[in-house]
Order: C-alpha cells, then sequence, then structure tokens
C-alpha cells in the first residue's frame, strides 16, 4: 500500500509542476498545453463526438489485433512446443525476434492487404504474437510434472488432462503474454495509423501536429495514455490474484 501512495504522490507532483511550468509560460504553449487544458479539452472532444469515429476505429483495431495474437500465438506455441525440433530451429528467432524493426514491413502488407485496417492488424498481430507463443512456450515449460502424473493416476483422457491440468496450471504465464499481446496491439495500431491511415486517433494526432493544433494532439495523447493505464491496471490486477492462486 505504501509503494502505491508513493507512486501516486511521484506522478501527482510531477504532473503539478508541468501544470506551473506551463501556467508561467516556461514551457510556451506552442510546445505544450498544460495538463488541465488537455483533460477540459479531452472532456470536449468526448462530449462532443467530434473524433468518435476516429477512436472507435482505433480501439477495434486494437481488440481485433490482440485477440489473433492471443489466438494465433497460443496455437503456434502448442504447435511448437509439441515439436522438440521446430522449437530448436525456432527458439533462437523468437528470442532475437524484437530486434528486427516490424515496420519495415509496412510495405508488403500495404501491397497484400491495401491501406487500411487490415494492414494496420497486421502489422500489430505481427508484433504482439511471439510475446503470446513464448509465453505459451514458458508456460506449458513450467507445469509441475506431478501435475501430469495426477491426470495418468487417475487414467484422464488426453483432453481433459490438458483442460483441467496442463491449461490451469499454465494460465498465470499466459496471462502474461496476453498482457503482452494488449500492449503491443496498442503500440502497433497507434504507430501504424500515423502511417498506413486516414483514420483513427494515431491519423488524428499526427493531422494534429501538422496543423499546430496542439490542443487537439495533447488531448488525444491524454487519451490513449489514460485508457492503457486504466486497461493495464486491470490486467495486473488479475495477474496478481493468478500469480497469488499459482503460489497457494
Amino acid at each position: 500500500m505504501t509503494e502505491k501512495w508513493l507512486r501516486v504522490l511521484v506522478v501527482s507532483l510531477l504532473i503539478g509542476l508541468v501544470e506551473l511550468l506551463c501556467r508561467f509560460d516556461v514551457i510556451p504553449s506552442a510546445v505544450m498545453i498544460a495538463p488541465s487544458q488537455m483533460v477540459e479539452e479531452l472532456a470536449r472532444i468526448l462530449v462532443s463526438g467530434q473524433f468518435s469515429a476516429d477512436i472507435w476505429t482505433s480501439f477495434s483495431n486494437v481488440v481485433i489485433s490482440t485477440l489473433l495474437s492471443v489466438v494465433l500465438g497460443f496455437v503456434a506455441g502448442l504447435i511448437i512446443y509439441s515439436m522438440p525440433s521446430l522449437r530448436d530451429v525456432l527458439e533462437p528467432l523468437l528470442a532475437s525476434y524484437y530486434a528486427v524493426p516490424t515496420f519495415v514491413f509496412y510495405p508488403v502488407f500495404i501491397t497484400i492487404f491495401g491501406v487500411g485496417a487490415a494492414s494496420i492488424i497486421a502489422i500489430a498481430v505481427l508484433l504482439a504474437v511471439v510475446s503470446m507463443i513464448t509465453a505459451t512456450l514458458n508456460g506449458l515449460d513450467r507445469i509441475p510434472k506431478v501435475l501430469r502424473k495426477t491426470g495418468q493416476i487417475y487414467r484422464m483422457s488426453r483432453f481433459k488432462t490438458a483442460l483441467l491440468i496442463e491449461l490451469p496450471a499454465a494460465a498465470p504465464y499466459l496471462f502474461t503474454g496476453t498482457k503482452l499481446s494488449v500492449a503491443y496491439s496498442f503500440i502497433g495500431v497507434i504507430a501504424s495509423e500515423f502511417i498506413l491511415s486516414g483514420s483513427g486517433v494515431g491519423y488524428a494526432i499526427a493531422y494534429a501536429y501538422n496543423n499546430f493544433e496542439n490542443r487537439h494532439m495533447y488531448a488525444l495523447m491524454l487519451l490513449i495514455l489514460v485508457s492503457v493505464t486504466v486497461i493495464n491496471t486491470a490486467l495486473n490486477h488479475i495477474d496478481r490474484r493468478l500469480q497469488a492462486r499459482r503460489q497457494r
């Protein structure tokens, strides 16, 4: 609890400092508006519905890319885990995967899917799926052997063993992969919208920047920060409960 309130205090002090620097023109309004003005502008935007279509587009793409990443990553992880020789080949590549700048492939996706949501989702999935594959492999590796032996003792079928024993045991690790998939999907979607889209929050931020509309730009940036923080806090709460259950 102390760490939690200390974190809140530090963030509050930083926000207060930025507020004062902006209010006294130490930071010019052409560079940054005060945090309180960001909140006011965000409230105005949400009430007016000015960017509702862009917000819906971005968050829909994030949800779709997250679901695809989790499902494809889990299935791919199961296949790789069941084939040790394939795993020996792929594991070094998975370990160094994020050293490759994923966005270099965007011309390929434009050629295949065209300019639009499909290309954005494809890039986000490409960015997020490996974290789920790695989490699946890690979770399956860490299932205690005694649990599998328990299934054999009770003469459970392979399907029942996987569903009732292995999946619950691996759940905390799988959920870690899900959290990372959400984070990477946000990064992939918002960043892709800067260069691949004519809609979405990323596009709206870039448009506001290019047209010196600081109030819109910072309000939309605040929306992304608040959304990611709320989602991450909720996922961390679930993760802590799963970890606590695993340790009992």
